[in-house]
C-alpha cells in the first residue's frame, strides 16, 4: 500500500471533526552523527516473542522512521543515554505491518510505538516518557516545580492529543486525496495559533524555562510535520526559535527520521 499523495484540495467536508492518531513524514539534510541503537529483524524474529525481558537485556523500541510519537521516544532515551534495540514497524509496506498478528499481540491498538522495557511493554509516547523519567530521571524531563510541570504537560497534551492527531496517516486516507493538503495545515495551523500565545509565556531557551522537556520532545517533531505539510512558520516566530534551538542538540540530530534503520536510502542524510 502506498501513502496517500498529498494534493492541493478546494475546501474540507465535514468529517473534519473526528478522527486521529499519529504520523510525522518528513525529509532533513543534517551531518552524519552515531547513535545508541542497533537494529532487530521483522516479525519472527525472537524479539517479537520475548515479552519480558531480562533485567540485563537492553530495552526494544518498535519503531515506524517517520512515526512523529516514535521520535518523541527516540529523543527521551537519548538524552537519557539509554542504548536500545530497534523493531522497525513498516506503516505502509504489506497494508501495514503494524496490522500484523504478532505486532497486535504487542500493542492491541496497532500504534507505534511501543516500548519492551524492565519486563513489561509500554504503549503511547507520552506514557512510556513518563516511565523512562520516572525510572531514570537524569536529566530531568519534567521539572521539580509543580506549576512549570504542569505547563509541560498541557504544551505536550496540545501537540500529542490537539494537533498531530489529525494529520497522520491513518487520518488522511480518510479524508480522502483531494482535501489532504488543506486538512492538515487547517490542524497544524490551529494548533500552532494557541501554541504560539502559550508558549510566549512559557518559554525561556525552550518550551518551558531553559532546560529540555518533554514538552520540546513533542515541539520538534509536530514543526517537521508542519514543515512537510508547507505551513507557513513565519506567524510563529516563537515556535520557529525553540525548533531551531533544539535542533542542534545531538539526541535530536541522531534520532531524526533521515538517520533511522529504516530510513529508505532515499531519505537518509
Amino acid at each position: 500500500m502506498r501513502e496517500p499523495k498529498i494534493k492541493e484540495g478546494r475546501g474540507l467536508s465535514k468529517v473534519m471533526q473526528s478522527w486521529f492518531l499519529h504520523q510525522v513524514q518528513t525529509r532533513c539534510q543534517l551531518p552524519a552523527r552515531s547513535t545508541t541503537q542497533t537494529t532487530a529483524s521483522q516479525p519472527g524474529h525472537a524479539l517479537w516473542g520475548d515479552t519480558k525481558p531480562g533485567p540485563s537485556r537492553s530495552p526494544i523500541l518498535y519503531s515506524y522512521f517517520r512515526s512523529s510519537c516514535s521520535w518523541r521516544v527516540r529523543i527521551a532515551l537519548a538524552l537519557k543515554g539509554i542504548d536500545y534495540e530497534t523493531v522497525p514497524i513498516n506503516l505502509i509496506k504489506d497494508g501495514g505491518q503494524q496490522f500484523s498478528k504478532d505486532f497486535q499481540a504487542l500493542n492491541p491498538m496497532k500504534q507505534v510505538p511501543a516500548l519492551k522495557i524492565d519486563g513489561i511493554t509500554i504503549h503511547q509516547s507520552l506514557a512510556i516518557i513518563e516511565y523512562l523519567e520516572e525510572t531514570r530521571p537524569t536529566p530531568r524531563l519534567l521539572p521539580q516545580d509543580p506549576k512549570k510541570r504542569a505547563s509541560v504537560r498541557m504544551i505536550s497534551d496540545l501537540i500529542a492529543g490537539g494537533i498531530q492527531p489529525l494529520q497522520n496517516l491513518s487520518v488522511l486516507k480518510q479524508v480522502g486525496e483531494e482535501f489532504q493538503l488543506t486538512w492538515a495545515q487547517n490542524a497544524i495551523i490551529s494548533g500552532f495559533n494557541a501554541l504560539e500565545q502559550i508558549l510566549q509565556s512559557t518559554a525561556g531557551t525552550y518550551c518551558v524555562g531553559d532546560e529540555v522537556t518533554m514538552a520540546d520532545l513533542c515541539l520538534v517533531p509536530q514543526v517537521a510535520n508542519a514543515e512537510r505539510f508547507k505551513v507557513d512558520c513565519t506567524p510563529y516566530p516563537t515556535i520557529s526559535s525553540i525548533n531551531k534551538r533544539l535542533l542542534v542538540l545531538e539526541a535530536f540530530q541522531v534520532t531524526h527520521p533521515c538517520r533511522q534503520p529504516d530510513t529508505p536510502t532515499e531519505l537518509r542524510a
